[in-house]
């Protein structure tokens, strides 16, 4: 679990993220990234307010855990009154993650980096049966304070 302390932190920043309707909302989005249960759990808490008037548009709530047993990363992640598990692969570069999660003919990817600035981006696309990836959230933020 320590490989992924890159990722402890408050960190502040902006987002766009795909609402139902099928338009986008610009939210500024804030990410908490605590180390729980004596480094057992990595729980990471996302809140996206809307820039026009700061109310709440997406909140998340994750925690990363390592199986030993498998050798892999999981991740439960809940928001908009559902959840989700699945497993969190950490890329050859040791500042990435990615996952995704299937339901039906619905499909997600995620991709988090670190770019060169130091900055957690993160980037999600949908898939919806054979049309195009969309991309779902799009986000960049900037650490605050570590923990």
């Amino acid at each position: 679990m320590k490989k992924l302390g890159f990722l402890v932190g408050q960190w502040s920043g902006e987002a766009t993220v795909l609402r139902a309707s099928g338009s986008y909302v610009e939210l500024s989005q804030t990410e908490v990234a605590k180390f729980k249960l004596d480094g057992l759990v990595l729980m990471i808490e996302g809140v996206g307010r809307t820039k026009s008037d700061g109310k709440p548009a997406l909140e998340a709530l994750g925690f990363i855990t390592f199986d030993d047993t498998a050798g892999t990363y999981r991740m439960r992640a809940f928001n908009d009154g559902r959840w989700l598990e699945s497993e969190v692969k950490l890329l050859e570069d040791g500042h990435s993650l990615s996952w995704g999660f299937t339901l039906g003919d619905v499909r997600t990817k995620s991709a988090l980096r670190m770019n060169e600035k130091g900055e957690w981006t993160e980037i999600a696309e949908l898939i919806v049966g054979a049309r195009p990836p969309q991309k779902l959230i799009q986000l960049t933020v900037r650490r605050l304070a570590q923990e």
